[in-house]
């Protein structure tokens, strides 16, 4: 992934200008999954993202990390974007002035089920369980209690996957920052519709607002849960 961002053409302009620093990791990451529904994933889907063969590989990619997570203890934290069935989707604003394709996340709209979540990309229901944070824009802190959530567990870093790059994990990536977290933005499991959306988005993320990192990168801090201080 580092060398996709460095061969860009832009990428010495950029650091020459003082872009594209590293953000570095802190003591006390969290894994946040950020809409992973069936809708991404399924043919014929308004927001299918097959056309672009790399986001089909990006679930497998969330499982890997889902399981170090797990494995660790690291917090991990869902979002969900849901409107109620019974508004007519006037919960979703101008939002749905600009995305007919939001009528997925209305239960009453949905009759395909694609706003369920992905065969093996569930929230833990077990004891205590995993946090799921329901939206209804693209960021997953605007107007919702995630920034005193991760206040009240200790997280310094937000390890950032999900869909779309452009969208919700660019959006939910710089409120990320802009809350006082690091975030650390897995390419790999991030997807979008086409290369160029996805490493415009990703570029700029890693230029301005995070640290984008490599898998293996990711799943090392992870592992290594909150034991492993890197300043």
């Amino acid at each position: 992934m580092a060398s996709n961002l460095q061969s860009h053409a832009q990428a010495a302009s950029y650091q020459a200008s003082g872009f594209g620093n590293r953000m570095g990791w802190g003591a006390r990451p969290a894994l946040l999954l950020i809409d992973v529904c069936k809708a991404y994933w399924t043919p014929g889907s308004p927001l299918d993202l097959s056309a672009f063969p790399p986001a089909q590989q990006c679930p497998d990619v969330m499982k890997r990390l889902l399981a170090a997570a797990r494995e660790s203890g690291v917090p991990v934290v869902w979002t969900a974007v849901e409107y109620h069935p019974g508004l007519g989707m006037a919960d979703a604003g101008l939002f749905w002035k600009k995305s007919k394709s939001l009528r997925v996340f209305n239960r009453g709209m949905d009759e395909r089920g694609l706003g369920g979540w992905v065969e093996g990309l569930e929230p833990s229901q077990g004891s205590g369980g995993e946090l799921v944070v329901k939206k209804k824009y693209a960021s997953a802190f605007f107007e919702t209690a995630l920034a005193s959530d991760l206040q009240v567990l200790g997280v310094d870093t937000v390890v950032v996957c999900g869909v779309s790059t452009s969208g919700c994990v660019r959006a939910s990536a710089l409120d990320t920052m802009q809350n006082g977290f690091r975030p650390m933005v897995v390419g790999a499991a991030c997807g979008d519709r086409s290369e160029e959306i996805q490493n415009a988005n990703l570029f700029d993320l890693n230029a301005k607002y995070a640290d984008v990192v490599s898998e293996e990168e990711a799943i090392e801090h992870l592992k290594a849960g909150w034991l492993k201080a890197t300043a």
